[in-house]
């Protein structure tokens, strides 16, 4: 299989964006050889929402209400399918008394206490990221390279945990391997550099794999692997971190 059907495979993977301009959807790749290309996946995403920042902001939108749209778009590009993922974690790991209840409600499609609050305090630190960095070009490109950050930063728990369950998209999926693996993190890091100053990128790059590696430990630790919600989980942590982390550096005071 080609790379840019791997390519296709992933953003049809991680986003509602069309992808028959990158290969033929006949190709059917393996999803396991197709994480190397999250990173560019999240790039995407990133990109719309930097891109739609970016106008609003421009044409004399306030900076909040400017993040407002951002977010939608990133939400409306996704499907919200990570935050979905969090706020399914955040119920499975909070109220799940053992390993199978927490399992049991992670699959549950109704919205608890847990999610409710935890998608409040995902996008309430979106929200103020955004509003605190304020320039245009600096929250664009925040938003992409941390797109791309939490994307690749989600490989690596799919190469070293295995599913938790017996199905789901995690077994769907399968084990990413060393090599894509390698490959989607080089990805990620790359972009961050690319996008912003050496110091900040670097700091982004520490704190999602921090945020995601978090996730990861708590996982393995409660439900013995991985599954689709937690990786979800993972990736809005990682996001989140990283967030953190180029705020903290850039902002005034």
């Amino acid at each position: 299989m080609s790379r840019h059907a791997e390519l296709a495979a992933a953003f049809g993977l991680l986003t509602r964006l069309p992808t028959g301009w990158i290969a033929d959807p006949a190709e059917r790749p393996d999803p396991a050889r197709a994480v190397w290309a999250y990173p560019f996946a999240g790039l995407a995403v990133g990109a719309i929402s930097g891109g739609v920042y970016w106008l609003t902001h421009v044409i004399g939108v306030p900076s909040f209400i400017a993040g407002v749209f951002a977010l939608g778009s990133m939400v409306l590009a996704t499907g919200a399918m990570h935050e979905d993922g969090a706020a399914d974690t955040a119920d499975g790991l909070g109220g799940g008394a053992d390993r199978a209840g927490k399992l049991e409600i992670m699959r549950d499609s109704r919205i608890g206490t847990y999610g409710v609050i935890a998608l409040i305090l995902i996008f309430a630190l979106r929200l103020s990221v955004i509003g605190t960095l304020a320039d245009a070009a600096l929250v664009a490109a925040a938003l992409m390279a941390t797109a791309a950050l939490s994307r690749g930063a989600i490989v690596p728990l799919m190469h070293w945990l295995g599913p938790a369950r017996a199905d789901g998209l995690a077994v769907h999926v399968g084990q990413a391997g060393r090599n894509a693996t390698a490959e989607a993190a080089a990805i990620a890091a790359l972009t961050a550099f690319l996008l912003l100053p050496f110091a900040t990128a670097l700091a982004a790059i520490l704190a999602a794999a921090i945020g995601a590696a978090i996730v990861g430990l708590l996982a393995r630790s409660q439900l013995g692997g991985q599954t689709g919600d937690i990786l979800g989980a993972a990736c809005v942590a990682a996001e989140c971190a990283a967030l953190t982390a180029i705020v903290s550096i850039t902002a005034p005071g």
